[in-house]
């Protein structure tokens, strides 16, 4: 199985948040937003965790 990661620029266009909103987003823990993997100083983020994190997200707002 492959897995399919993201750039924080593409979590950013995925969302259309900024650059802080999503620092804002990463450091808030109770919005439990997915961890990133950090590659030489640049974020990845999973993209099965992003998908799982929305659905947890449309949960908490029904």
């Amino acid at each position: 199985m492959q897995r399919s990661y993201l750039t924080s620029a593409q979590v950013m266009t995925r969302y259309s948040i900024s650059e802080m909103t999503l620092f804002r987003w990463q450091r808030n823990e109770a919005l439990g937003f997915p961890k990133p993997m950090v590659v030489n100083r640049r974020k990845f983020f999973k993209e099965e965790d992003l998908t799982a994190w929305e659905r947890e997200r449309a949960k908490v707002s029904a």
